[in-house]
């Protein structure tokens, strides 16, 4: 059996864990209001939603997220084109300018969730790992909402 050290310990703090609507940083980034809807079994994907705040002088890049919850997770980009078809496609890396944020929300920028692991149950949270141009990275707890909900307040 594999023994916990001080050194261990060390480095996993440098990962925060953020329970539902509270705050993260990593230096000057924080994550607020992550949420996901509820999904019907593990045959269709799921979306999580966030916003991302560069509190810094500096821009910072998002350049990745990952979650056990699913064996595909990137960033997609919804669009609604003129003549009213929607569409959606990954986003890449999201530039964040000094003092500036970036909403993952429902018809926008989102955490796409393909090939889940397990069911989004409501009530259940799962954890969401944003990584950054920097190397850092911020681990939140999302909780998974009612598939009608609008947002972190319902």
């Amino acid at each position: 059996m594999a023994r916990l050290t001080l050194a261990a310990l060390a480095s996993c703090a440098a990962i925060i864990l953020v329970p539902g609507n509270a705050f993260a940083g990593s230096d000057d980034i924080v994550v607020e209001s992550p949420w996901a809807r509820a999904a019907i079994g593990t045959t269709r994907p799921g979306a999580a939603y966030l916003i991302v705040r560069n509190t810094g002088t500096e821009a910072v890049t998002l350049t990745g997220i990952a979650t056990p919850l699913a064996m595909m997770a990137e960033i997609h980009q919804s669009t609604l084109s003129a003549d009213g078809v929607s569409s959606m496609a990954p986003a890449g890396q999201i530039r964040i300018a000094a003092g500036d944020s970036a909403a993952l929300e429902p018809g926008g920028l989102h955490a796409m969730l393909m090939m889940l692991q397990g069911p989004m149950v409501v009530g259940e949270t799962f954890p969401l790992t944003l990584t950054f141009d920097d190397g850092s990275e911020i681990v939140v707890e999302v909780p998974i909402l009612g598939v009608a909900a609008r947002g972190p307040d319902g």
